[in-house]
């Protein structure tokens, strides 16, 4: 894995750890009902810690994570006994950001070779698996229309996924104690 803030080419385009906002929330469906907690800070700096602080919940019922990234991008981390299911809402976020590279990595999916510079003239697209909350009612159609809409920031995209699954009142009281 690769540390925020370094990049391996010599370079350094990648976001440092201290300059990265958002929020990073687990969601537990149990029992017909909905419970969202904040993670650590640091889960939106390491795919391996926030899947880590997710299995650490041992919850019985359905459990993931939503990772926003700087408003940037989001990511589900979903675990699972042969590994975490994961959505990146925009792969070429990888280029800037080391959590979204580990994602990709993770998945095997080669990080995109493009200039940072020229980022912002390239459309953004998802990677990943986008029925990784079909069994909890968001179907994969309904998720890639929710990352298509590329006018939305990250954290927009988010509450979209929390009003379909039913967890927005939720998840709106952890992110106002997170001051978001």
């Amino acid at each position: 894995m690769a540390g925020a803030g370094t990049d391996v080419s010599g370079g350094s385009n990648k976001q440092v750890n201290d300059d990265i906002e958002g929020f990073a929330v687990a969601v537990v469906r149990d029992e017909g009902s909905w419970k969202v907690t904040a993670l650590e800070r640091s889960a939106l700096l390491d795919l391996g810690e926030a899947e880590r602080q997710l299995r650490d919940l041992r919850a019985t019922g359905a459990v993931f994570g939503l990772l926003d990234v700087d408003d940037e991008f989001f990511i589900i981390v979903r675990p699972g006994p042969s590994g975490a299911q994961l959505l990146i809402s925009d792969a070429t976020a990888a280029v800037d950001y080391d959590i979204a590279a580990d994602a990709l990595d993770e998945m095997n999916i080669e990080v995109p070779d493009l200039d940072p510079d020229e980022l912002d003239d390239v459309d953004p697209w998802e990677e990943g698996d986008l029925g990784v909350l079909a069994d909890l009612g968001l179907p994969d159609a309904v998720m890639s229309i929710i990352v298509g809409d590329t006018d939305l920031y990250a954290d927009e995209q988010v509450g979209m996924i929390a009003a379909r699954l039913g967890f927005a009142d939720e998840l709106s009281k952890v992110l106002d104690t997170l001051g978001h």
